[in-house]
């Protein structure tokens, strides 16, 4: 992470989608899941900062970016409107850690949970998984880079993965 570009913040429950060059990213990762999408060939990505599995549970307005379900869609339709190409984006996934010892309740397992719903989604709409950092007790912070999709992931420790 040496070359200076523009880089995107993205905050919690938040996302974004932009085109080469630059860089997009968020910090806080806890149970929290960084969903970053890319178009190789485009050099198009986009990263979600997803919050919860499921809006349906949601009461009164639904903020998108805030649930794997809607979050994910929302990120291909701007990537899209960018001019990416479903068939040519690569997923990867950071964060969904157990920040709470002793817990039981599978309810409050909420990393696992967002994990499992992230990968469903992007099964559902044929978007691979091509690399993740995911589970453990960490907080993490990510970063995409839009040169080549490359996925930084740090954490509190400090050491970090390229993805």
């Amino acid at each position: 992470m040496d070359v200076m570009h523009d880089v995107i913040k993205v905050g919690i429950a938040e996302l974004a989608s932009a085109r080469h060059p630059g860089r997009i990213r968020t910090a806080g990762l806890g149970s929290c899941v960084g969903v970053a999408l890319y178009d190789r060939r485009r050099k198009i990505g986009g990263l979600a900062h997803v919050m919860l599995p499921d809006s349906k549970q949601a009461r009164g307005s639904v903020k998108l970016a805030k649930y794997a379900d809607t979050a994910i869609p929302e990120l291909l339709r701007q990537m899209e409107a960018l001019g990416a190409m479903r068939w040519d984006m690569v997923a990867k996934l950071a964060g969904g850690a157990q920040m709470f010892e002793h817990v039981s309740s599978d309810a409050l397992k909420i990393g696992e949970r967002n994990v499992e719903a992230v990968r469903t989604v992007l099964q559902m709409i044929g978007i691979p998984i091509v690399a993740e950092a995911v589970g453990g007790r960490v907080g993490r912070t990510v970063e995409l880079d839009l040169e080549d999709g490359t996925y930084y992931v740090r954490t509190a420790q400090s050491e970090q993965l390229k993805l």
